[in-house]
């Protein structure tokens, strides 16, 4: 009885929220991986392409050199702005960086809602169901119906501007919402900081380190904003005056 009254109906409405959704979450995610390989697996197995074992390691080991970093370092940072829930649905949609995650920020600083509370949480999913069903549509109108003649009436000057321009335009303005919706001054100019030190000092004198800059980035950034935070006084605060006996004699 004690538990349940001391217990926010919040906290124990989204316990249950997190926990259906790691569970459905982790069964859809399953399936995916399933449906993703199964095409792949059967021309290898059964379609008499002659790709040996070791090929298809070989190739296996190619793709996870260059693309093992962003398996570590992607969840690390979407996390704390993401949550556990929207993490399911952005990598089973994709386009996390360039789509999803502006469509978050945007949502939580519109409704006041800080990253990784569970009120800025809830505004993720919503914001990534949004994004998704948007994209559905655009996909649908402008490349389903409208690819080919769009395509032809716009001219090339514009499609290079748009080409060249557009994915710095965004990621630029997701580092600005990012930088606003968390308004943490010290973790900003650490990570500034590291990753101008990074690209423009220690990729420049050791080029090999280009394939693991972001990660490097990533960590230096935790560890670094990690000792350098803002703590809060662990002291026990005193919201009322210690009653001092009553020493007066009676009358």
């Amino acid at each position: 009885m004690t538990a349940t009254l001391t217990e926010s109906p919040t906290t124990a409405t989204m316990g249950e929220f997190e926990r259906t959704t790691n569970r459905w979450g982790r069964a859809t995610m399953i399936v995916g991986l399933i449906f993703s390989l199964a095409g792949p697996l059967y021309l290898v197995f059964f379609a008499d392409l002659g790709v040996t074992a070791t090929q298809l390691f070989t190739a296996f080991g190619a793709v996870a050199g260059t693309f093992f970093v962003i398996w570590l370092v992607e969840p690390l940072t979407y996390f704390p702005i993401l949550g556990s829930a929207s993490m399911y649905q952005a990598f089973m949609i994709g386009n996390i960086s360039n789509k999803l995650l502006p469509a978050a920020l945007i949502a939580q600083s519109r409704i006041g809602a800080r990253p990784g509370t569970p009120r800025g949480s809830l505004a993720a999913v919503m914001a990534i169901c949004g994004a998704a069903a948007v994209h559905l549509v655009s996909l649908l109108v402008f490349v389903g119906l409208l690819g080919t003649w769009l395509i032809s009436v716009i001219p090339p000057d514009v499609t290079e501007v748009v080409r060249v321009y557009v994915l710095p335009s965004v990621m630029g303005a997701v580092v600005v919402q990012a930088i606003v919706s968390l308004r943490q001054v010290r973790a900003t100019v650490v990570a500034f900081t590291v990753a101008v030190l990074v690209q423009f000092v220690l990729v420049p004198l050791v080029p090999a380190m280009a394939m693991v800059a972001t990660a490097i980035c990533v960590i230096v950034t935790l560890v670094i904003g990690w000792y350098v935070r803002k703590r809060e006084s662990s002291e026990p605060v005193t919201t009322e005056a210690t009653a001092e006996p009553d020493t007066t004699p009676p009358a």
